[in-house]
């Protein structure tokens, strides 16, 4: 499941942790910000549920074969077959065991469908575009939450003698994993 070029990711900590207080951990982001490779890091089985041209029929015949395999099973793009949320939802129940699923996806199901909230099953885990401590711009001797927190944290800026082309740069390319090439052109 692991894929040789994948930078590691800080929010990867966090997705373990959540993963082992719930039965199922909804990862939410922009499109393109790396849930779906973040995911795989973890997960045991795949569902490519956009992929996949027998889910459409197993979910009219069989839906909860779609939750078999080696877990935690991570399910791409489950909100193509919005109604796999509660099936999920009951299998967790059965289970009773956390870590089962990891669910990804680059959009919202439809406000028309009905869906149980999932509280006490399902968490979520927000993720961003890559930091510039995970792209290797940063020391990371501060971060954003160290601030917000009131860290008294102090650093000498004229050590890191970064130009400001630099910082334009890798601000215009962003964080978007799959832009990562643009870094060397």
């Amino acid at each position: 499941m692991r894929n040789m070029l994948y930078i590691k990711r800080i929010s990867e900590k966090e997705l373990k942790r959540k993963l082992d207080a719930s039965g199922t951990v909804l990862i939410r982001g922009p499109k393109s910000c790396g849930k779906t490779e973040s995911a795989k890091q973890v997960a045991n089985s795949i569902l490519n549920v956009d992929q996949d041209e027998q889910v459409s029929m197993m979910m009219e015949n069989a839906p909860y074969h779609l939750l078999l395999g080696k877990t935690p099973r991570l399910i791409d793009e489950w909100q193509e077959q919005p109604k796999l949320w509660n099936y999920i939802r009951h299998e967790i129940d059965n289970r009773g065991r956390p870590a089962q699923f990891i669910l990804t996806g680059s959009a919202n199901p439809e406000e028309s469908i009905k869906m149980h909230s999932g509280a006490g099953r399902f968490t979520t885990l927000d993720m961003r575009t890559m930091s510039w401590q995970e792209l290797g711009f940063s020391s990371g001797k501060i971060s954003m939450k160290s601030l917000f927190d009131g860290s008294k944290s102090t650093i000498n800026v004229l050590d890191d003698q970064i130009q400001l082309e630099f910082i334009i740069e890798k601000i215009i390319i962003g964080g978007f994993p799959g832009l990562l090439w643009l870094c060397n052109n």
